[in-house]
């Protein structure tokens, strides 16, 4: 559950004003207020949407995670390019089940979106009680492979930083 304080989310409050005070573009007096008020209500009101978020272990390893993440986004981009507008066009697109260790709902939540963020994967389903995602891939010719390189590359980290 999450605490019953003024501020629920304190680094979403802060986002959020930032956010609005570089969409208004003045730092006038009303525009500070009502950035502060909406910063603070949008969080208050959507608590107990919110998931309670694990304790990191490492913020270095989630940092080099972030910036891992974003190197394979890139590098999936130029593949699937590739793949789809390049002379052969060979896919082999696969419905694939890929069986996860982690016990975290937060953590099951950030592998499935970390494999739906490259291109070519999308986590389709996350299985009954967090235990296996339904991924389809987009050329999967050795769908055992793909499966242990996503487990090696994203789970084995994100338990690192959350478990």
């Amino acid at each position: 559950m999450q605490p019953r304080s003024g501020l629920p989310h304190p680094n979403l409050t802060v986002f959020l004003f930032i956010v609005w005070l570089l969409l208004m573009n003045t730092l006038s007096v009303g525009v500070v207020l009502l950035g502060l008020l909406f910063a603070w209500w949008l969080p208050s009101m959507t608590r107990a949407f919110w998931p309670e978020v694990p304790h990191v272990n490492s913020a270095w390893k989630l940092f080099r995670f972030v910036l891992l993440v974003l190197g394979d986004i890139v590098h999936a981009n130029m593949v699937a390019f590739r793949l789809i507008l390049g002379p052969t066009r060979k896919l082999h697109p696969a419905w694939i089940e890929m069986p996860i260790d982690l016990d975290d709902p937060f953590a099951v939540t950030i592998l499935a979106s970390t494999i739906s963020l490259t291109p070519g994967t999308v986590t389709v389903e996350v299985g009954r009680g967090h235990h296996s995602l339904l991924i389809h891939a987009l050329n999967a010719e050795d769908p055992e492979a793909l499966v242990a390189h996503l487990k090696a590359r994203y789970e084995t980290r994100i338990k690192e930083i959350f478990e």
